[in-house]
């Protein structure tokens, strides 16, 4: 009877032990993930100039990539960035593919309902644009014509709200002002900044159309359970703001301060 006392004992003693190192690794967070791997990953699309795009050498570029990289650096770890379709950038970081989205992604109610978001690292705006020779006044005047804009983005309920019943979805800006500007579409709900960029590189002929639709916080999204990793980037964003560097990265890829309500 002892020896199988012995062996209970035993027996309790590993399935304490477990349980304590299995709570152990469940209760790191992911600041402490981060630090432990030495990187940190941030998703965006790879199709959003000048924020995030891959240049002539294939080589992802933009302000979100040189944002993501000075956070990274401040962290004291690697930059991985990974390059993900739109529509399902929340998934992916809800699952754990990624440690943040740093894509230009707006901080709204409905997505702070699963993820959670930094401070604002720059503030932007929803825009309609339509081909520079469109006879078009006002936004209104393209109920019944047919817009397009990128999937998963908060573009569509401004679509919606105007009215607009013919809705065309596209992987990323590109896509879009491409069939602007070749006729397929009559009009793109994008950000000010992204269609203004695309106007004034002469590639697409656009122009706005109108004011802003509306005002929008872009942030970083994290998973809800890594708290430490979003207080620790926001530390550091706060700081960008404060020491001026999120003001020289928006300078330097769209010739204007976004930083600044």
């Amino acid at each position: 009877m002892r020896h199988f006392k012995c062996l209970y004992l035993a027996v309790f003693v590993l399935f304490v032990a477990v349980a304590i190192a299995g709570c152990s690794k469940q209760e790191k967070t992911g600041l402490e993930k981060v630090k432990e791997t030495g990187e940190i990953s941030f998703a965006m699309s790879g199709g959003y100039p000048p924020f995030n795009f891959f240049n002539k050498t294939n080589e992802l570029v933009g302000f979100d990539v040189d944002v993501a990289k000075e956070v990274a650096r401040r962290l004291g770890v690697k930059l991985k960035p990974v390059t993900t379709e739109w529509s399902g950038i929340i998934e992916g970081l809800r699952s754990g593919i990624y440690s943040g989205i740093l894509g230009s992604m707006a901080a709204t109610d409905k997505r702070k309902e699963v993820v959670d978001f930094s401070i604002p690292y720059y503030y932007s705006g929803a825009q309609m644009f339509v081909r520079a020779d469109a006879p078009f006044e006002t936004v209104q005047d393209l109920k019944g014509h047919a817009v397009g804009l990128v999937t998963g983005t908060t573009f569509e309920q401004d679509a919606k709200n105007l009215g607009i019943t013919d809705i065309r979805l596209y992987k990323d800006d590109t896509s879009t002002l491409t069939e602007l500007s070749n006729g397929v579409i009559e009009g793109v709900i994008t950000d000010r900044v992204v269609g203004v960029n695309a106007m004034n590189s002469g590639k697409f002929n656009v122009k706005p159309l109108g004011s802003p639709l509306r005002r929008e916080d872009i942030a970083v999204a994290f998973r809800k359970e890594d708290k430490t990793l979003t207080a620790a980037v926001n530390d550091i964003l706060k700081q960008m703001h404060e020491d001026g560097t999120l003001s020289e990265l928006s300078k330097k890829w769209l010739k204007v301060d976004i930083t600044k309500k």
